[in-house]
């Protein structure tokens, strides 16, 4: 019985799969998005994700060890180089799947890898988020900012009538008793 075993063997032997990921991975480095099958395409990423981690610490030590996954001395040196340096930022999440259609001669389920920060497609929205902190609750100024808001945008438009009122009224009141002193004086 299988339980508990979570990885997806692919049909292949141990040596197999881990050198048909080895270059997987490397052509994904290289070309920053490859189309594959949406089973070795979930199984890639749980296999590339860690490798991108670990490249983002430059150091003889972590080199050696993404090395002993990828095999490919100019891979490893792009993904320390250019890839490392657009990553730096993000927490993880470096690969996104899309799936595609079927494969037209056995039917399998077809899937497009690709790096995050490589897509130009939506490199506008990935800029934005950069800037943006992310928050996962509710920020209280902003519950006591709306009523204050709204309470300070009535107040404003009370003003306004008063202010529109005020100054008729004011007008025709100073001026009757203003005429009659001035009258009472000249008498």
């Amino acid at each position: 019985m299988r339980h508990g075993k979570k990885i997806n063997h692919l049909g292949r032997t141990d040596s197999h799969r881990k050198a048909m990921l080895a270059n997987m991975a490397s052509s994904l480095i290289k070309h920053k998005r490859i189309s594959t099958t949406l089973a070795k395409a979930k199984a890639l990423r749980t296999y590339v994700e860690p490798i991108i981690t670990k490249s983002k610490t430059d150091t003889t030590h972590s080199r050696r060890i993404v090395f002993g996954y990828l095999q490919d001395k100019e891979t490893v040196t792009e993904l320390f180089r250019d890839i490392a340096a657009k990553v730096a930022n993000r927490p993880g999440g470096y690969t996104r799947i899309i799936k595609l259609n079927n494969r037209l001669g056995d039917n399998a389920e077809m899937a497009l890898i690709e790096l995050v920060d490589y897509n130009e497609v939506y490199g506008s929205e990935a800029a934005s988020a950069e800037k943006k902190s992310t928050r996962r609750g509710r920020s209280k100024a902003k519950k006591s900012d709306a009523p204050a808001a709204k309470a300070e945008k009535v107040a404003e438009a009370k003003v306004e009538e008063i202010a529109e009122e005020t100054p008729a009224k004011e007008e025709a009141a100073p001026e009757a008793p203003a005429a009659e002193t001035k009258e009472d004086k000249g008498e």
